[in-house]
């Protein structure tokens, strides 16, 4: 049922925060925990991924020294709350962990099942998932009443919006924690249903999908359809230029999930959608994908 009310309940206490997974959603989850005043653990397997992390949250706290939203012991303290390590058993004393690993359902369930072994009794999980089920995830866990969805927006130091989501068997002490906490960090709450992709996916990956057919059958260029989008419906970013920065491997991953999930025809990922993945030109990340980025101002790559 819809979450929008919270009865009186005794909160968890959340001071210590685990981040398994030191991506870009990662670190940026660690920076807005950090500067909210909250210890972090920043746990991945790979010490390249957490070094990167600190530089990345280093150079974000820099910014906001720059531009007057923070002094620069604000800046050290932040960083002083923060610690790393490539073993899940660095979170063990977390009052919360938060899985931020790559969208793939069997990586997230390992890292469940491991966490069961080292966490606190009372500790609460949640996943940053873009679209799989919470419920689904919350059964490899061994304690589905404390695990719920947390889906945070990209790049989450600028953007304001956290997805909350139920799973069925979160208790209304987990949604009321959960939910303090994100106005704690800074974050405005939208509660979704658990369904496929939930809300912002559900509307703005089909748009992606649906602008890829576009390219796809011919109606407009790279150039043209980005063009189209911002100038004629007053978006920020073009579709296509909006689905390099995600990574057309999470865009074809969201919209499977919804076309899977959902059993309705028109969430079928476009052909060139997973061409395009399938060549490994998936965005940004790689310096390809509908643009080109060894190119300065990027140039569309076809």
């Amino acid at each position: 049922m819809p979450g929008f009310f919270i009865k009186d309940v005794d909160m968890v206490t959340i001071r210590t925060v685990g981040i398994v997974g030191a991506g870009r959603m990662g670190s940026g989850i660690a920076y807005a925990c950090a500067q909210s005043g909250l210890d972090v653990v920043l746990c991945d397997t790979s010490e390249d991924a957490l070094a990167e992390a600190i530089t990345v949250i280093a150079e974000t706290l820099d910014r906001s020294v720059r531009k007057g939203l923070l002094h620069a012991a604000d800046k050290a303290a932040a960083l002083a709350r923060i610690s790393t390590g490539t073993d899940l058993p660095v979170v063990a004393d977390a009052d919360l962990v938060i899985e931020a690993v790559t969208e793939n359902e069997q990586v997230k369930r390992g890292i469940f099942r491991a966490l069961a072994q080292h966490l606190k009794a009372e500790s609460l999980i949640v996943t940053n998932t873009s679209s799989m089920s919470v419920t689904h995830l919350a059964a490899s866990t061994d304690r589905p009443s404390k695990f719920m969805g947390m889906h945070f927006m990209n790049p989450v130091p600028a953007m304001p919006l956290v997805e909350l989501i139920r799973g069925i068997a979160t208790d209304e002490e987990t949604f009321a924690a959960i939910s303090d906490l994100t106005t704690r960090i800074g974050k405005t709450a939208a509660v979704a249903e658990d369904f496929p992709a939930f809300i912002v996916h559900r509307v703005l990956l089909p748009m992606i999908n649906e602008a890829v057919y576009t390219l796809y059958e011919g109606v407009g260029s790279v150039k043209d359809i980005d063009t189209a989008l911002k100038l004629g419906a007053n978006h920020p970013m073009g579709p296509l230029e909006l689905a390099d920065f995600i990574g057309l491997d999470t865009c074809l991953g969201i919209m499977q999930v919804l076309y899977e999930g959902l059993a309705d025809s028109k969430y079928r990922p476009c052909p060139l959608l997973v061409k395009y993945v399938e060549a490994g030109w998936i965005g940004r990340k790689v310096g390809r994908g509908f643009y080109d980025y060894s190119h300065n101002p990027p140039i569309p790559s076809r």
